[in-house]
């Protein structure tokens, strides 16, 4: 039998609204206490699908937390695209792993050739076969997500810093096709990672949020390319992004067609509420940093009772959780 959370869990991603509602996360939520409690150092777990399986269950072993997440960076795409990584293996505390080469030097003309062989390129069979083991292991304990980065946020870093903020005003013409590669290879990802048994996808756009960009240039840009993802993917499906969202930009993430939208402590709950409707399911937005890392209990239930009391479906951290969040945080919110 399935756990209870983990049952709650999955009606929810079907369309149901378990009260009150459940806390958990689809983006990375590894922290340092769990990783050294399972006698891990994250910048060892990345290309062992055992150890992945194995850091990405570390949190829930730690503090109950009902659900796990992978991959543990958004590097994972660019890898398998040409890009270089640095896994900082020689930093004594964890740190994710960042692009240290991009694909390109500019924004303009540029071409992302996605491999027919993407799926066997990089990290992504190891991903793979980390989800296989982590359903295995978390067996009907765990809720089991995975995640990509939005076709934007991997341009983004396919890219030097900041280029393709600037071709956003210099150069919008030449953004499509390069889009439209990453919004492939995202989806060609997220269906190994569908395959392989997670239950349910994040898309993290979180550099092409109308937060970050503006409405306009995300209708533009971003919303076509991200339309096709989530088209491409069958559901559950979270939509997550970063940013202040007004009243406009939000009907904007809706029409995106993913079944939820998670967003961050800077927008407004009841607004997003009353914006998406009754039909779209809505997580958040407990502040990851002032909140869950270095918040103490008591303000970590509080925000979880004021975005209930919002009317959110979900409690979810705004983004990924830092690694030294501290566990009691995360059992004051499952306690």
């Amino acid at each position: 039998m399935p756990s209870v959370a983990r049952a709650e869990i999955l009606a929810l991603l079907a369309g149901a609204r378990p009260q009150p509602a459940p806390a958990f996360s689809g983006l990375i939520h590894v922290t340092a206490a769990g990783l050294s409690a399972a006698g891990l150092r994250l910048a060892e777990v990345h290309p062992d699908p055992a150890r992945l399986a194995q850091a990405a269950a570390s949190t829930a072993a730690l503090t109950g937390w009902p659900s796990a997440a992978l991959p543990l960076d958004m590097c994972v795409e660019a890898e398998a695209l040409g890009a270089g990584v640095d896994f900082y293996g020689d930093d004594p505390l964890p740190r994710l792993p960042q692009v240290s080469r991009p694909l390109a030097e500019a924004v303009a003309g540029l071409v992302v050739p996605v491999p027919a062989d993407f799926e066997r390129r990089g990290r992504l069979p190891a991903l793979a076969e980390a989800i296989r083991q982590l359903r295995g292991r978390a067996g009907a304990d765990l809720v089991v997500g995975a995640w990509v980065p939005g076709p934007f946020s991997l341009l983004s870093i396919l890219t030097p810093p900041n280029a393709l903020y600037l071709a956003l005003g210099e150069q919008p013409a030449s953004l499509a096709p390069a889009l439209a590669a990453c919004a492939e290879a995202l989806a060609r990802s997220a269906a190994l990672y569908q395959a392989a048994g997670a239950d349910f996808i994040t898309i993290h756009e979180m550099g092409g949020s109308p937060g970050v960009i503006g409405p306009r240039a995300f209708r533009r840009h971003v919303l076509p390319p991200l339309q096709a993802l989530v088209r491409a993917l069958r559901g559950p499906r979270v939509l997550s992004v970063c940013g202040r969202l007004n009243a406009a930009a939000l009907p904007l993430l809706a029409e995106a067609g993913a079944e939820a939208l998670s967003v961050d402590q800077l927008t407004d709950l009841a607004q997003a509420r009353a914006a998406l409707g009754p039909e779209r399911l809505l997580f958040g937005n407990l502040d990851p940093v002032a909140v869950l890392a270095e918040g103490d209990e008591a303000a970590v239930r509080a925000s979880a009772a004021a975005a209930r009391a919002a009317g959110v479906d979900a409690v979810w951290p705004g983004c990924d959780l830092l690694p030294a969040t501290p566990p009691a945080n995360l059992r004051a919110l499952v306690g």
